[in-house]
């Protein structure tokens, strides 16, 4: 822990006795002990770091880690062995769970009890559709078995005869031959199925690899014998992993897309498994309804600035002068700089929440890339920001988009989402408090906190102009949007293009930085609910400030010092630990923190 001066003791005494004694309404009346403690544990975070780990531990043995298609530290697709060893391992934490003694445990316990079963349900039923969805590839693989035995021995270096492995290479490239010629005829197989297909036949490359780079040069034999029948096996699964690719169709409504942006749709049934996974009550269909009803505040708030702004109901021309208030090239790592300030010096002067001065002076500044760019039109936040403005490489119709979409009054809006306090802060406090949470990260509340943020300095007049109020106003209709156009695409109603499209026509977005969007947003390594998670988890933290902060119960930085410090989980957990709520062994998602009539 670090040091801290008598009068940063002093608060954290108020705001501790403030939580845990002072009853909120509604919560319960007993008193937590030790209060102290439970600023870095619990009587289950032991727990939650021993599952961790232990599932490291069968991940890292059973299915190594090694580099793939270009990407190094990549996983490769786990082992029947490993499934069983996983679905043991998490049956086995269940059981422990099951011993604990709930009922005695502080409100910190019992949520993270709650978010430990959660997680461990969450990571069976993965491994269960892991093994169900590979049950319907094996007919594509059938000399898998052979590959997996041979890096079952290499685990603990048994000694092997090379010649027998030079023959048992042979043979799967005779049943690899077979495989392929037998593909010829099936006219395509489903894209998630053909993905999984070709994911499996390169995680068993990397495995066959890991077995010749094991006992290559160091055991004669092996030398003597596999590398001929290795090199063309190698060369073939490559080969033969492509032609599965290949055969992959997408089975949905969509119509032909043009965009060449490619991801997979996860289906209506999937996107309610996850969104219960993330304690979020509601259906696809009633988040794309809350999101329009966002959108509609975000429509009569853009329509009073372009009034104000003389340009009367049409605001995409009050949007475009808006654009191009853009700063010369060069000079946009300043400009964020004086946003920053001006943000900082707003939050300061309300007293909203402490900011430590370690976090403040050591944040960081790099520039992104073009390629990067691609995927991540707009600057992004973290231990640093990274700031995204044209390159000479760009060609001059790219330079502008990237400028314009980048203007000054776009930036004001969410320089703080990225640095202080967002997700800098996050971070920041993150690594010092609770880190065993890390373990429950979930988008609601990274993404969900930096856009609150947002939402809160606009409603306490941080945009003081009409143009500074276009500019935040973009970005919430942005948020609005994203909710709309990724469930569309992941229920398999809108085509990337159609996401793109919407985001130009209804957001007013550059084309390229809008391309850049829906780019990162299926094929970026997001989360399928991860573009939801901005709005509904700044809806629910606004939420929870009205039934907090707005009824007195507590300070806005009394509310926000005790958020940051409690970590990354779902917002309902959050609320949980705030007003000491009831909570039981199988506690479900429950809390309808949207009023769907005002």
């Amino acid at each position: 822990m670090l040091n801290r001066t008598p009068a940063t003791r002093r608060f954290l005494k108020i705001v501790l006795s403030l939580i845990l004694l002072v009853p909120f309404a509604g919560m319960a009346q007993t008193p937590t002990p030790n209060a102290a403690m439970y600023e870095q544990a619990s009587e289950v975070s032991g727990l939650i770091i021993q599952y961790g780990q232990d599932v490291a531990a069968i991940r890292n043995f059973y299915s190594p880690y090694t580099a793939i298609d270009g990407y190094n530290d990549q996983q490769v697709q786990t082992s029947p062995e490993e499934r069983k060893r996983l679905t043991e391992i998490g049956n086995s934490y269940l059981e422990k769970l099951k011993t604990l003694d709930f009922n005695s445990m502080s409100i910190y316990g019992k949520v993270d009890y709650t978010l430990l079963k959660k997680e461990i349900v969450y990571d069976l039923g993965a491994t269960k559709l892991d093994e169900d969805e590979y049950n319907k590839i094996t007919a594509y693989i059938p000399f898998a078995d052979d590959i997996y035995q041979l890096e079952h021995k290499r685990r603990r270096g048994t000694a092997l005869d090379g010649q027998e492995v030079a023959m048992q290479l042979n043979n799967i490239i005779k049943t690899l031959k077979t495989s392929k010629a037998s593909l010829a005829s099936v006219p395509s197989i489903d894209m998630p199925l053909a993905r999984r297909a070709n994911a499996s036949v390169l995680g068993l490359k990397s495995r066959l690899k890991s077995v010749y780079d094991f006992y290559i040069g160091y055991d004669p034999n092996f030398t003597w014998w596999t590398p001929k029948p290795y090199k063309i096996l190698d060369s073939n699964l490559t080969v033969y992993a492509n032609l599965l690719l290949s055969k992959g169709k997408f089975n949905t409504n969509q119509k032909p897309d043009s965009s060449g942006i490619k991801g997979i749709p996860i289906g209506r049934d999937e996107l309610v498994r996850q969104l219960k996974a993330e304690f979020i009550p509601y259906t696809p269909e009633e988040l794309i309804a809350l999101a329009n009803k966002e959108f509609a505040f975000c429509d009569k708030e853009m329509l009073k600035a372009s009034q104000e702004m003389g340009f009367g109901n049409d605001w995409h021309k009050a949007l475009e002068k808006v654009k191009n208030t853009y700063v010369p090239a060069g000079h946009q790592p300043e400009e964020i700089l004086k946003l920053y300030n001006d943000a900082l010096t707003f939050i300061k002067a309300r007293d909203l929440i402490t900011i430590p001065p370690l976090a403040e002076e050591t944040w960081g500044m790099t520039m992104m890339t073009p390629e990067r760019q691609l995927v991540n039109p707009f600057f992004l936040g973290g231990p640093e920001i990274i700031i995204s403005y044209p390159t000479n490489t760009m060609n001059e119709d790219d330079k502008l988009m990237s400028m314009r979409g980048n203007n000054p009054y776009f930036s004001r809006g969410t320089v703080q989402h990225e640095l202080l306090p967002g997700h800098n802060l996050q971070f920041f406090m993150n690594s010092r408090y609770k880190n065993y949470r890390q373990a429950f990260y979930t988008p609601f509340w990274i993404e969900g906190w930096s856009l609150y943020w947002e939402l809160l300095l606009y409603d306490q007049g941080f945009a003081k102009t009409p143009e500074e109020r276009v500019g935040m106003m973009f970005w919430r209709m942005h948020r609005c949007a994203r909710i709309i156009f990724s469930l569309n695409y992941h229920l398999g109603n809108w085509s990337p293009q159609q996401c793109i499209d919407f985001l130009v026509d209804r957001v007013g977005h550059e084309r390229a930085n809008a391309e850049g969007e829906v780019r990162r947003s299926f094929q970026g390594g997001y989360s399928p609910l991860y573009q939801v998670a901005y709005l509904v988890g700044g809806l629910q933290l606004m939420s929870l400030k009205h039934e907090l902060v707005d009824s007195g119960k507590l300070t806005y930085k009394q509310f926000h010092d005790t958020i940051i410090k409690e970590n990354t989980m779902p917002i309902e957990m959050v609320r949980a630990t705030l007003i000491n709520q009831a909570l039981d062994r199988d506690f479900v998602t429950k809390w309808k923190f949207y009023d769907f009539s005002k």
